[in-house]
């Protein structure tokens, strides 16, 4: 540009400077003739300077796209991901207060210990004991909070290392497994949306399988996944054009959005119309196929083509594999590949032990290997759906990070719920423990799994030590680190040069000999299958050169068979671990007494949503599965306090999975606590003697330490106050409930009577809360409901006494008031819950509430422990007026 206007700018001075010397130019010949000349010169000085102006210009563009070129290759390089610390003018303040809460605690309990109540002094005991267990529980709650961090993902970065226009995609493949056990209590048309949300994930379909696990082998689902791969044909590229989010049909058509917002394309709306009819029509055939499921016929149910359905009985079937999308002619209506669709049912025979949903895990880690064997896994319940399409990018930024990548174990999501009621009344969101806890967790040596939302490193799940170089392979020393004396002491610090060169040494006798050994080692392992054996050597997943593709689908089915894992260390070491019903935490924890690492990603949009029971008794028999889990594991050989001191699991987090476990018998002296107030009530006593103006400080500072580790808590984390509150109460409610009664199944079950789980029944969206206020009747509810008539009885003995003693006795009864208050409070909306929309308790609640507290007043009336004994009457010297 600057050549050229120097070149306009020179032609016209030259015009000038001609006319003004000259005078009237055209009157000469001489002047006409030299006019010509400089007229061709002039063209071609003009002609020079365009060639010179297009070499700069193209010069100019070569630089620009040279800088373009660096900058990309400079961004590429850039790190994936960053640790995000908590500033420290809002964490260090909160470290402060809980070191000063400590020390308050010390001072307190010594003044508690040292100033007993000796006319109540069982009373006073049994106090002690129960705020010092509760005291404990805080500690063990609270130290693992002392490092929280947040990260951030860089997804561009992400496309700009891995992808490229002209070169292959290099982002790794990813499983995804989703599981179900029961099409009747978990609606297909639920599970249909979670499996769309898959297919139509922002990825390449390629690199992308999902595996559905049908427990229940049931033809209803067997069908629903047909109708829906038909459906995937036209759902998925109508998602990949729009870019809707999300990309679960039901949950999309259901928002309250303007769905014209940033859709500029002139056919949007025409096509989502066309959409919406077509999943309205998709939804009544799967209402069909559901209504028909309802009364099985006589004879079995029998498929399309006239022949049984092989899993007619549910408890004894052989396994079962359908390959849905992904082969041959399985492409969209635009004539695009699909992500690969699969449906599995593992042989089930009686007298064989299934283990559940982590039996379920397993055989559909084992199925995937020999299918597809991505090097990643993605593990969804089946109503937990996708929310944000990029979600797999943003696990890619951690696990294929080159530097740590290898290091960590999993990436786990939050989980986020559809279909609360606006208050929460049962603390479903749960957003302490996923916004503050995991957060803090993330910190120390990663989060704990949480069941489902997780994206595993595959190596993880086979028992492999993280810092280990690359897998064994066949022909050299390929077994277990800890089975062979061979490399056992050396395998995690040898490099690929080291064991070359020391595998030189060996002659081919020994090496044949080696592989003999390692084949048979691998075998009790991972069980007796060579084509999984093969897959489990891959490093980077996929199959070894010259694998028999035509022979997959039948490998595939025996290794989900009945007795596979029989004599083999699946379930002990390897996959989903079995002995609780919360195999998730015993499976993480596993992972991390191995040295792994886990990583907490929270992007901005929620990456994965679900379902939740919204009414109480279903909130509470949640609530008692987790806790029964984590008991379980508390008997087991696996508990936190005396498995895996190998030195690389942090104390920390030790802790904090310590803290998981044994929270549940944190019930027994919560529930102790919460009668007591009533209990004082209802004798005259209290548990704390009168106060001195010292232990009035201990007391007020205690108090104002508890307010403002709670209010720098929230500071930090930004969960709202109610959100606090709600897990407040809830807490309560679940620990002289829920956790109460997991405590004696655990019990039972060391004892050896085994107690059943059932699968929570799951709905499809309601946006009117219908089920908030169903009832449904549970031996759970017998002990808060008594503990709040025994406090309300207390609340009025109370009154009555202090009315009938006089002014003295109003101080002494404000005091225990506060305390049964306290308890009343925590448990309001266990109160509402039970009052239902009519606000009306069901009879059989009242009436075993009220024999509980009957019995608990006559017992008390006859043995009144805590109020001293008198042997005889109370005599006193008399006057003369005696």
């Amino acid at each position: 540009m600057n050549a050229a206007s120097a070149t306009g700018s020179h032609s016209r001075n030259g015009y000038r400077f001609s006319d003004q010397e000259n005078g009237d130019y055209n009157q000469h010949s001489d002047g006409q003739a030299f006019y010509e000349t400089g007229s061709e010169d002039f063209e071609g000085q003009k002609a020079f300077h365009k060639n010179a102006e297009k070499r700069k210009e193209k010069r100019s563009l070569m630089s620009n796209d040279q800088e373009k070129d660096d900058y990309l290759l400079a961004e590429a390089r850039q790190p994936l991901w960053r640790k995000v610390p908590i500033a420290s003018s809002l964490i260090n303040p909160y470290r402060i207060v809980i070191i000063l809460r400590l020390v308050i605690l010390v001072f307190f309990f010594h003044l508690r210990i040292t100033t007993p109540v000796h006319d109540a002094l069982a009373l006073w005991i049994i106090s002690v004991v129960c705020e010092i267990w509760l005291a404990l529980s805080w500690i063990v709650d609270q130290l693992p909070k002392w490092f929280p961090i947040t990260r951030e993902t860089y997804l561009e970065r992400l496309s700009l290392r891995f992808e490229g226009e002209e070169v292959p995609n290099l982002l790794a493949p990813v499983d995804i497994f989703v599981t179900t056990a029961d099409p009747l209590k978990e609606p297909p048309i639920i599970t249909a949306n979670t499996v769309l949300s898959v297919l139509s994930v922002d990825y390449p379909v390629e690199k992308v399988s999902c595996y559905v696990s049908d427990d229940s082998a049931s033809m209803l689902l067997f069908d629903t996944l047909s109708e829906t791969a038909e459906f995937a044909r036209i759902w998925v590229p109508f998602c990949n054009k729009y870019n809707i989010e999300p990309r679960a049909p039901e949950f999309y058509f259901s928002q309250k959005l303007d769905y014209l917002n940033d859709k500029v394309h002139p056919t949007f709306v025409k096509d989502r119309r066309a959409m919406k009819r077509e999943y309205e029509e998709f939804k009544v055939k799967i209402n069909v196929l559901v209504a028909k499921a309802q009364k099985k016929p006589e004879e079995g149910w029998v498929m399309q083509d006239g022949n049984p359905w092989p899993g007619n009985n549910m408890d004894d079937h052989p396994g079962m594999i359908q390959v849905c999308l992904g082969s041959a002619g399985a492409l969209d209506k635009d004539g695009k590949e699909l992500p690969r669709l699969v449906y599995v049912s593992r042989e089930k025979r009686p007298g064989y032990q299934h283990h559940w949903k982590a039996g379920a895990m397993n055989a559909l880690v084992r199925v995937s290997a020999v299918l597809s064997n991505a090097p990643f896994a993605l593990n969804l319940d089946c109503d937990q759906y996708i929310n944000n399409s990029k979600v797999l990018r943003e696990s890619m930024c951690f696990l294929m990070d080159p530097q740590l990548g290898k290091k960590f174990c999993y990436v786990q999501f939050p989980k986020r719920f559809d279909g609360i009621d606006c208050n929460d009344r049962y603390a479903n969101h749960n957003t302490v423990f996923f916004d503050i806890n995991m957060k803090c967790l993330d910190g120390i040596q990663g989060p704990v799994y949480v069941g489902t939302g997780c994206v595993f490193n595959r190596r993880a799940l086979y028992g492999y030590d993280p810092y280990s170089v690359k897998s064994p392979k066949m022909k050299s020393c390929c077994c277990w680190p800890s089975s062979c004396s061979h490399c056992s002491s050396d395998f995690e610090s040898s490099s690929d040069d080291e064991t070359g060169q020391e595998l030189e040494d060996f002659d081919e006798e020994e090496e044949e000999e080696l592989s003999f050994m390692s084949l048979k080692s691998l075998e009790k392992r991972f069980g007796q299958s060579p084509v999984f054996i093969a897959s489990a050597l891959m490093e980077d997943g996929g199959f070894p050169k010259g694998t028999n593709t035509r022979v997959l689908i039948k490998e595939a089915i025996h290794v989900i068979s009945c007795d596979y894992e029989e004599k083999t260390e699946w379930g002990k070491e390897i996959g989903w671990l079995y002995g609780s019903v919360t195999e998730d935490i015993l499976t993480g924890f596993n992972m991390h007494c191995r040295g792994w690492k886990s990583v907490y990603c929270m992007p901005k949009k929620a990456a994965f949503k679900g379902s939740a029971p919204i009414n109480l008794s279903d909130r509470l028999h949640q609530v008692l599965k987790w806790a029964s889990g984590s008991t379980e594991i508390f008997f087991s050989g696996y508990c936190p306090l005396w498995y895996g001191y190998s030195g690389k699991l942090k104390w920390l987090q030790r802790l904090a999975y310590t803290n998981s476990i044994v929270y549940p018998f944190t019930s027994i002296p919560l529930l102790i606590y919460c009668t007591i107030p009533a209990v004082c009530l209802l004798t005259g006593k209290f548990i704390i003697p009168t106060l001195s103006n010292l232990a009035c400080i201990w007391l007020m500072a205690l108090f104002i330490s508890i307010i403002f580790t709670c209010v720098l808590e929230l500071r930090w984390s930004g969960v709202s106050i109610q959100d606090w509150w709600r897990n407040e109460q809830f807490w309560v409610i679940g620990g002289v409930s829920a956790h109460l009664f997991a405590v004696f199944q655990g019990l039972l079950k060391v004892a050896g009577v085994n107690t059943n789980f059932n699968v929570r029944a799951k709905s499809a969206l309601d946006t009117s809360f219908g089920q908030l206020y169903h009832f449904k009747w549970t031996t759970l509810l017998i002990p808060p409901t008594s503990l709040v008539i025994l406090n309300m009885v207390g609340i009025v003995a109370g009154i009555s006494d202090a009315i009938n003693n006089g002014y003295d006795s109003w101080g002494p009864f404000f005091g225990k008031l506060f305390f049964s208050l306290w308890v009343i409070v925590h448990l309001y909306p266990f109160l509402k819950g039970l009052m239902g929309k009519q606000n009306r308790t069901p009879a059989i609640v009242v009436l075993w509430s009220i024999l509980v507290a009957i019995i608990f007043s006559m017992i008390w009336v006859r043995i009144d422990i805590f109020l001293p004994k008198q042997t005889g009457p109370a005599l006193r010297q008399c006057g003369i007026r005696c």
